[in-house]
C-alpha cells in the first residue's frame, strides 16, 4: 500500500499491553494523591484503584501484575511522598543528587507493596474474574497493612485515610479503622471493575455487592459510640513560625524563648499547647527564671500549658544521656511527661547499620531514645489527653492504647521539616482519620501548620493559615466511650481480609472442589 502504513497485530497488542500495562497504572497511581489533601477528591482513589485493578484483569502472569502494581505504586509515591526530598537536601544537608536518589529509592521500597499485591493475585487467586477481582482487593489491603508496621512501618497515604471526612465509606473508620476503609474502597474498584468487564448474572451480582457496600456505609454512620464527658473546654493551639534553619542557632535562641513566652501569656485559654520541641534547648537547660515565669502565670491565670520539648535522662554506663521527644506538664502540680515511643528511623534514630549516613545527613538530635509502649494520658483542665507526637498519630492502632481514658486526643509536631509540600496537609488529613476511628477530639499545634481542632466526626472545626505565627482558640468538648476500633483495633480488618483470601484463593477452590468429591 502507499502512502499508507500499517502496524502488524503483534505491534498493536504489544502497544496495546504497554499502555494498559504500565501506562495506564501508573497514571492511575499518580492521579489517586487527589483523593488526599490538600484536594479530598474522596472519588478518585475508587477509579485509580480500579483502573490498576483493570490493568490486573488484564494481566497474563504474576510477572505482569507485579509490574502494573510496581509503576502503579512509583506513580502514587513519587506524586505523594516526593516532599521526603526536602528533608533530605533542604533541611538534612543531603547533596541533591543523593537527596533525589534517596527519595526515588525510598518511593520504590513503598511501590513494592502493591507489586506484590499484584503478584499474589496473579499467583494465588481462584479460577474466573469474579474471584480474581476480589482476592485483589483483600491482597491490596493485605500489603498495605505490612507497608503499616514492617521496618517500624510507614503508613502514609493509607488507602482509607481519603474517605475523611465527607466520602460516602468514611464511617467504617469508626468500625474497622481506616484499613477497614481501605477494604471498602478496593471492594467497589473491583466491583466497578467487574461491572465492566462481566456479563450477565455475574454483572448483577457485582452490582448487588456495590449497592451493599454503600447501604452499609450509610447505616454505619448512624450509631452514636462516644458521648460527651462535660463541658467544653477552651484550648489555645501555638504556632510559632520558627524556620527549621534557624531554629537552633545560638542567637535565636532568646528571641524564640520570648516569643513563645509572650504567645503564652497572650492566650485566654484553660489550656495551652506548645508544638512539639518547640523551645530549642533541653527542659533541664532552659533558664530557670524563665521556667518559673511560665509556672507562676500558669498558677495566676489558671492554665494548664503542654509543652513539646527534649528531655534527657542521666544514665552513665557509656553513654551519658538518653534523650526523649516529650510532651511535659507545667502546672502548679507535679510535672507530666508523655516521651514519644515510635521514633522515625533516621531523622531521629539511626537503623543498626546505618550509622555512616551521619556522614552526609547532617539532622540534630537524631538519637532519641523510645518511650515506654504504655503510657497515660496526661491530665490538664481536669481532662485526659491521649498524646501523639509527630507522625505517631498515623499509626491508628498505637493512638487507641491510651483509649478509652483519653478523652481528648492531642498531636503535637513540627512539618516545618518537609516546606511548603503536601506533608503537612496529609499528616492533617491523618489527624483527622485518628479523630473519627475513636469518636474525640483531635487538637494539633504545630510549628509552621497544619495547626487545626478536629471535632469527632473528622471535620476540621477551625485552623490557623501555615507559616503564619499565631493562636488558635478553640472550644473543644471531652468525651467518653468506646468506638468498635476502639475496642478491636485492627483485628477484625485483618479477619475480613484474610478470610476473604483463603475462599477466593485457588487453594480455596481446591479444598472446596474437594470436599464436594467426597
Amino acid at each position: 500500500m502507499t502512502g499508507t502504513q500499517v502496524r502488524s497485530p503483534a505491534k498493536v497488542s504489544a502497544a496495546r499491553a504497554v499502555a494498559l500495562g504500565i501506562g495506564l497504572p501508573f497514571v492511575a497511581g499518580a492521579v489517586c494523591v487527589f483523593g488526599f489533601a490538600p484536594f479530598y477528591a474522596w472519588p478518585v482513589p475508587m477509579a485509580a484503584v480500579a483502573a490498576l485493578f483493570y490493568a490486573w484483569s488484564l494481566s497474563g502472569s504474576p510477572r505482569q501484575a507485579w509490574l502494573s502494581g510496581f509503576v502503579f505504586g512509583l506513580g502514587y509515591f513519587l506524586t505523594g511522598v516526593s516532599w521526603v526530598y526536602v528533608s533530605l537536601h533542604d533541611f538534612g544537608g543531603m547533596p541533591a543528587v543523593l537527596a533525589a536518589l534517596a527519595t526515588f529509592l525510598f518511593c520504590a521500597y513503598l511501590a513494592l507493596w502493591p507489586a506484590l499485591a499484584g503478584w499474589l493475585t496473579l499467583r494465588f487467586a481462584g479460577r474466573g474474574m469474579g474471584r480474581r477481582l476480589t482476592f485483589a482487593a483483600a491482597a491490596f489491603v493485605a500489603c498495605e497493612w505490612v507497608r503499616g508496621w514492617l521496618f517500624t512501618g510507614f503508613p502514609w497515604l493509607t488507602l482509607g485515610t481519603s474517605q475523611v471526612p465527607e466520602g460516602p465509606l468514611a464511617a467504617f473508620a469508626t468500625y474497622v479503622g481506616a484499613y477497614g476503609t481501605s477494604l471498602g474502597i478496593t471492594s467497589v474498584a473491583s466491583t466497578l471493575v467487574m461491572l465492566f468487564v462481566l456479563s450477565g448474572r455475574a454483572r448483577a451480582v457485582a452490582a448487588g455487592a456495590l449497592v451493599a457496600i454503600l447501604l452499609l456505609a450509610f447505616a454505619a454512620r448512624l450509631p452514636q459510640w462516644t458521648q460527651p464527658a462535660g463541658a467544653a473546654v477552651k484550648i489555645a493551639l501555638l504556632q510559632g513560625n520558627i524556620a527549621q534553619e534557624i531554629k537552633w542557632r545560638d542567637e535565636m535562641r532568646t528571641r524564640t524563648l520570648e516569643a513563645y513566652r509572650q504567645m503564652i501569656f497572650a492566650a485566654k485559654a484553660r489550656v495551652v499547647v506548645i508544638p512539639e520541641t518547640a523551645l530549642p534547648a533541653f527542659l533541664d537547660e532552659l533558664p530557670p527564671a524563665y521556667v518559673e515565669s511560665l509556672r507562676q502565670h500558669a498558677r495566676a491565670e489558671n492554665k494548664d500549658i503542654l509543652l513539646g520539648t527534649v528531655e534527657r535522662k542521666f544514665v552513665g554506663k557509656g553513654q551519658d544521656y538518653e534523650y526523649f521527644n516529650s510532651l511535659v506538664t507545667l502546672t502548679g502540680g507535679e510535672m507530666q511527661a508523655y516521651r514519644k515511643r515510635h521514633l522515625v528511623p533516621f531523622g531521629e534514630f539511626i537503623p543498626i547499620g546505618f550509622h555512616w549516613v551521619l556522614a552526609i545527613l547532617h539532622i540534630p538530635l537524631s538519637d532519641f531514645s523510645r518511650g515506654p509502649a504504655e503510657q497515660p494520658p496526661l491530665g490538664a483542665a481536669g481532662i485526659r489527653f491521649g498524646v501523639a507526637i509527630c507522625y505517631e498519630d498515623i499509626f491508628g492502632e498505637e493512638v487507641i492504647r491510651q483509649l478509652p481514658a483519653a478523652q481528648v486526643l492531642v498531636n503535637v509536631s513540627n512539618d516545618a521539616w518537609f516546606g511548603k509540600s503536601f506533608a503537612a496537609e496529609q499528616h492533617l488529613q491523618a489527624s483527622q482519620m485518628r479523630a473519627l476511628e475513636t469518636g474525640r477530639w483531635m487538637v494539633r499545634s504545630t510549628n509552621t501548620g497544619a495547626s487545626a481542632a478536629i471535632d469527632e466526626h473528622g471535620r476540621v472545626v477551625s485552623r490557623l493559615e501555615p507559616f503564619t505565627a499565631a493562636t488558635l482558640l478553640v472550644d473543644v468538648v471531652p468525651r467518653n466511650g468506646s468506638t468498635p476500633y476502639v475496642r478491636w483495633g485492627n483485628l477484625a480488618v485483618l479477619w475480613i481480609v484474610f478470610a476473604t483470601l483463603a475462599m477466593t484463593s485457588s487453594l480455596g477452590a481446591a479444598l472446596r472442589s474437594r470436599r464436594r468429591a467426597l
